[in-house]
C-alpha cells in the first residue's frame, strides 16, 4: 500500500468524527482521492498526507468536473478535502467553494422522491428489517438509526403504549454527524410500531444478536432490493411531508405543486420547516426543503 494510503487511514484511526456509517464512507472517499492522484500523475508512494496542496486539490476537482459528477457529488468530496486539510493543520489549502467555481447546490427541485411503506410486503422480510422500516416511516428516521434504534433507550424505559410518554429519543452514536435529538409521539400507530420494536429488541438494538452492523447492512440492503424500496430515504421524504400537511394545514409543495401564499401562510411555512428539520436532524433548513419543495415566491 502507498505511503499516501497509510497516512490517510491513519489519520482517520485518530479521528473518529461522527457515526461509523460517516467514518467508512470518509475512509473510502480518502482511499479514492489517493487513487485519484496517483492517476493524475502523483507519486502518492512517497506524498505524505501532509503534502496536500493547492495544485492536488485542483487535479482532484478538474478530475471530477471531467468526469460530469453531479455537483452536490463534488461538494460532499470537497467536504471530505476540507476535514483532510483541517486534520494536517493547513485549511488554505482548500479554497471555498465560491472560489473554486463550483456552482450552487440546488436542494429544492419540487421533485417528490417520497416512499410509502404499503408498497413493501413486511411479511416476506427479516423481522427486525421491517421493524426498522415501518419506523424510518412513522418517525422519518435514517437507515443506519432506524438499525440501531434502541427501544429501551429510546423511550426511557418507559411502556411505548403509555400515553405519557411522548417522545422518543435518538443517541448521537446512531445518527448522522453525532448529534442527540428527539421527536414526538403523536399517533397511535408510531407506539404500536415501538411496541413492536421494543418486542423485538428487548433491552438490545434492532440489529440481531451476533450480526455486526456491516453484516446487518448487507442483509437489509439484499432485501429491501428484492421490494423495490432501495436505500429506502423516500420514507423519510413522506414522514417530511407528512408533518408539513399537519403543521400547516396544506399539502407540501412536492405534493400539490406551486401557489402563492399569504404573509401569514408564509409564517406558518417557515415555522413548520424549522420543526421539520429539527426532528429529522438536519443541520441546514435548505436540506429539508429538497424533501418539501419549495414555494418559489
Amino acid at each position: 500500500m502507498a505511503r499516501l494510503h497509510n497516512e490517510l487511514f491513519a489519520i482517520c484511526d485518530r479521528n473518529r468524527d461522527g457515526s461509523f456509517s460517516t467514518q467508512a464512507n470518509r475512509r473510502a472517499i480518502l482511499r479514492q482521492f489517493a487513487d485519484d492522484l496517483a492517476r493524475a500523475g502523483f507519486n502518492i508512494r512517497q506524498m505524505s498526507a501532509r503534502d496536500l496542496k493547492g495544485r492536488h486539490v485542483g487535479a482532484l476537482l478538474r478530475r471530477w468536473q471531467a468526469e460530469s459528477l453531479a455537483v452536490s457529488t463534488i461538494k460532499n468530496r470537497m467536504a471530505v478535502l476540507r476535514w483532510w486539510a483541517e486534520k494536517i493543520g493547513n485549511p488554505g489549502a482548500v479554497k471555498s467553494n465560491d472560489e473554486l467555481g463550483i456552482e450552487k447546490r440546488e436542494y429544492s427541485t419540487n421533485e417528490n422522491k417520497a416512499a410509502s411503506i404499503e408498497t413493501v410486503d413486511l411479511s416476506k422480510m427479516d423481522e427486525r428489517i421491517a421493524a426498522s422500516l415501518v419506523l424510518q416511516s412513522e418517525f422519518g428516521l435514517r437507515r443506519e438509526e432506524a438499525m440501531k434504534f434502541q427501544p429501551e433507550y429510546a423511550l426511557s424505559g418507559r411502556s411505548p403504549l403509555d400515553s405519557e410518554t411522548r417522545e422518543i429519543r435518538l443517541k448521537g452514536s446512531w445518527t448522522k454527524g453525532g448529534r442527540d435529538r428527539v421527536i414526538p409521539i403523536r399517533t397511535q400507530s408510531q407506539r404500536e410500531a415501538l411496541a413492536k420494536a421494543a418486542y423485538l429488541a428487548r433491552d438490545g438494538s434492532l440489529i440481531p444478536p451476533g450480526r455486526s452492523y456491516r453484516q446487518h447492512v448487507i442483509v437489509w440492503e439484499r432485501e429491501t432490493a428484492a421490494q423495490g424500496i432501495g436505500r429506502t430515504h423516500g420514507l423519510r421524504h413522506a414522514y417530511a411531508q407528512r408533518r408539513y400537511m399537519e403543521l400547516t394545514g396544506w399539502a407540501a409543495p412536492a405534493v400539490a405543486g406551486i401557489r402563492a401564499l399569504t404573509p401569514e401562510e408564509r409564517l406558518k411555512d417557515k415555522e413548520a420547516r424549522s420543526i421539520i428539520s429539527e426532528e429529522l436532524g438536519h443541520g441546514r433548513i435548505a436540506i429539508t426543503n429538497a424533501y418539501l419543495g419549495s414555494w418559489k415566491w
